[in-house]
C-alpha cells in the first residue's frame, strides 16, 4: 500500500518494487507462501511499490507484513525480476528469501487468501510467468 507520497523510479523511469519468499519448513516439506489478490484475481507472491525515502529491504518487509499479516526476517536476496507492468511500464522487482518471525493473516483490502504451499507445487499455482520462474529457483537454486 503506498502512503500517497510520489514513488521512487529507477534509473530508466523503471516502476521500483519488492516483495517476499516466505518460506517454512513443515516437517520434511518446505513450503512458500502465496496471496490471492481479489482486485487481480491472481496468485502471486507478496510484493509492492517502494515509498519515497524506502529502500527495497524497508519495502519488501513491509509489503509483506502489509499484505501478509506476517512480520519476517530476510535471509537472502534473489535474483532481481524486469517486466513490463500491467500498463506497460517497465517493472524492476527485488525479492529476499524471508523466514516469519510472528504474526498471523487477516483478510485486508489487497488480499483475501494466503495459501502455504509446497515449493514444488507453486509454479502451477502462481498466475505468473516470473512468479513461476522464482519458484522454480526455490527447487533448483543454481536455476538461471
Amino acid at each position: 500500500m503506498s502512503s500517497g507520497t510520489a514513488r521512487p523510479t529507477g534509473d530508466h523511469g523503471e516502476v521500483l518494487a519488492a516483495g517476499g519468499l516466505v518460506l517454512r519448513e513443515l516437517g520434511a516439506t518446505r513450503q512458500v507462501l502465496i496471496v490471492h489478490r481479489p482486485h487481480r484475481h491472481d496468485w502471486s507472491f507478496p510484493k509492492g511499490h517502494l515509498d519515497a525515502g524506502e529502500s527495497f529491504e524497508q519495502a519488501a518487509l513491509r509489503e509483506v507484513e502489509e499484505e501478509t499479516g506476517m512480520r519476517c526476517a530476510l535471509l537472502n536476496a534473489v535474483a532481481p525480476v524486469h517486466y513490463l507492468d500491467s500498463r506497460g511500464r517497465p517493472k524492476e522487482v527485488r525479492y529476499w528469501t524471508m523466514a516469519r518471525l510472528e504474526g498471523d493473516f487477516q483478510v485486508n483490502e489487497e488480499v483475501d487468501v494466503v495459501r502455504w504451499v509446497a515449493v514444488e507445487e507453486a509454479p502451477d499455482l502462481l498466475t505468473y510467468d516470473t512468479d513461476r520462474e522464482l519458484a522454480r529457483q526455490l527447487i533448483e537454486p543454481s536455476a538461471p
